[in-house]
């Protein structure tokens, strides 16, 4: 299924510079670059937030985490919070983990976590499990009217490493059975 229609027509509207991609059923950003076969640096998380009354979308590298103080002193809240998944499904229409990274369709501010600058070209969710869009990061904060601050941390995701085969083997030429403890 390629991007929303609403989508699209925004996008187009904007007269954005994008790619579409479709790709496997994916519900994190993890996930996503996992399929993608791309560094978590260059996958963007969508992070609904509620900053005091309002809500912003955040968007920050897969490889960081969000500083909930860091982006409270952003944008001079006095409580943020990640609101529940149902406000997701009742105010936003959209299914819980398929948050688009476009806070303009949804007259939402969004703003940017400044590490993100650090990839030319990033991979934002379009608001589905099988659809995401590559853009250049400066054209997303261009397109979306977006703000730059600084609100993410180290110790995001890790890609996991295939663990090493085992070098023992037995006489037999297979793999050496391990010692139970």
């Amino acid at each position: 299924m390629p991007i929303s229609k609403n989508l699209k027509s925004y996008l187009e509207k904007k007269a954005a510079q994008y790619e579409p991609i479709v790709h496997k059923k994916v519900y994190t950003a993890y996930d996503a670059a996992q399929t993608l076969k791309k560094d978590l640096k260059e996958i963007a998380k969508s992070l609904l937030i509620k900053a005091d009354k309002a809500y912003i979308l955040v968007i920050v590298p897969a490889s960081m985490k969000l500083d909930l103080q860091k982006l409270r002193k952003a944008v001079g809240a006095k409580k943020v919070e990640i609101p529940k998944e149902q406000v997701m499904v009742k105010v936003f229409k959209v299914k819980p983990g398929a948050m688009t990274a476009f806070g303009g369709l949804h007259k939402v501010e969004t703003i940017v976590d400044r590490s993100l600058l650090k990839t030319k070209d990033a991979i934002f969710s379009a608001g589905s499990f099988t659809d995401s869009v590559r853009m250049k990061v400066k054209d997303f904060i261009q397109t979306e009217e977006a703000k730059l601050a600084s609100f993410a941390k180290a110790g995001g995701y890790k890609l996991q490493v295939k663990p090493k085969k085992s070098r023992a083997k037995r006489r037999s030429g297979k793999p050496a059975k391990r010692k139970k403890k």
